[in-house]
């Protein structure tokens, strides 16, 4: 385990509109306020066609392949992320949500596109007094957290 330890700055109540990619719109947002960090909460709908991250193909084989879902019919979301910068100091958002739709779930991560259905609501936490980072990790290809 790594870890550091963070102070809670602004927080902001932030609606979607339909149509947005989500996180193409909070990490504009992040940028526009000068948000490093954050922690964030989000409720609403996803729009058919999103795409949704769903997992490796295999699970430790290398090289790590992803999987994609898209998502067919709307979907009612729910979802837990963080902002964090990367390499280059752009804030970068990592967000799974898990969306219904009749009796079905589907869970994942929102990185490949999740459009708006009329709205989400997000709820962001900004984080400061923090130096945590994503950084490219050469075994996996993902940038992970570097507290």
């Amino acid at each position: 385990m790594k870890y550091s330890q963070a102070a809670y700055g602004r927080i902001f109540v932030i609606r979607l509109e339909d149509g947005d990619i989500l996180h193409e719109k909070i990490e504009e947002f992040a940028c526009e306020k000068s948000i490093k960090a954050a922690m964030l909460i989000a409720v609403g709908g996803a729009d058919t066609g999103s795409k949704l991250i769903v997992g490796p193909e295999e699970g430790r084989s290398k090289p790590i392949q992803p999987m994609e879902l898209i998502l067919d019919g709307v979907h009612e979301i729910t979802g837990t992320g963080t902002i964090f910068p990367d390499e280059k100091n752009n804030p970068k958002l990592h967000m799974h949500i898990a969306g219904g739709r009749e009796d079905s779930t589907k869970a994942g991560c929102v990185r490949n596109g999740v459009r708006v259905w009329h709205i989400i609501e997000i709820i962001l936490l900004e984080l400061l007094d923090t130096k945590a980072k994503r950084v490219i990790d050469d075994e996996t290809g993902f940038e992970l957290l570097r507290p």
